[in-house]
């Protein structure tokens, strides 16, 4: 059974920085790309950045590039985002996800197992 769980959402000022964190079993990781998608209210779910597992290779949504860093470490089953330089217009749920799938693919309905979100506010 796939489980995926994100962690480390929360309340931040303008400038700020957060990390969240997801942890993921029941994959053969190395066939997956794992990502990070947000959904603010009332807008369509958008995809931020992902990355391969067997690789390492990245790829940014434009909006976050030279702030948000994804990455992974493969002893933990575990992607990060670190989230840097952080906007009101970040603010968001934050979703992480898992596709048998190459990550330079930014579609959503590729990502078959999803995480429960978590929670980002940038205050101004």
């Amino acid at each position: 059974q796939v489980q995926v769980v994100e962690s480390g959402g929360g309340l931040v000022q303008a400038g700020g920085s957060l990390r969240l964190s997801c942890t993921a079993s029941g994959l053969s990781f190395s066939r997956f790309a794992m990502g990070w998608f947000r959904q603010a209210p009332g807008k369509e779910r958008e995809f931020v950045a992902a990355i391969n597992w067997s690789d390492g290779s990245t790829y940014y949504a434009d909006s976050v590039k030279g702030r948000l860093t994804i990455s992974r470490d493969n002893a933990k089953n575990t992607e990060y985002l670190q989230m840097n330089s952080l906007k009101p217009e970040d603010t968001a749920v934050y979703y992480c996800a898992a596709a048998l799938a190459r990550a330079r693919d930014p579609r959503v309905q590729l990502y078959e197992y999803w995480g429960q979100g978590t929670q980002v506010t940038v205050s101004a």
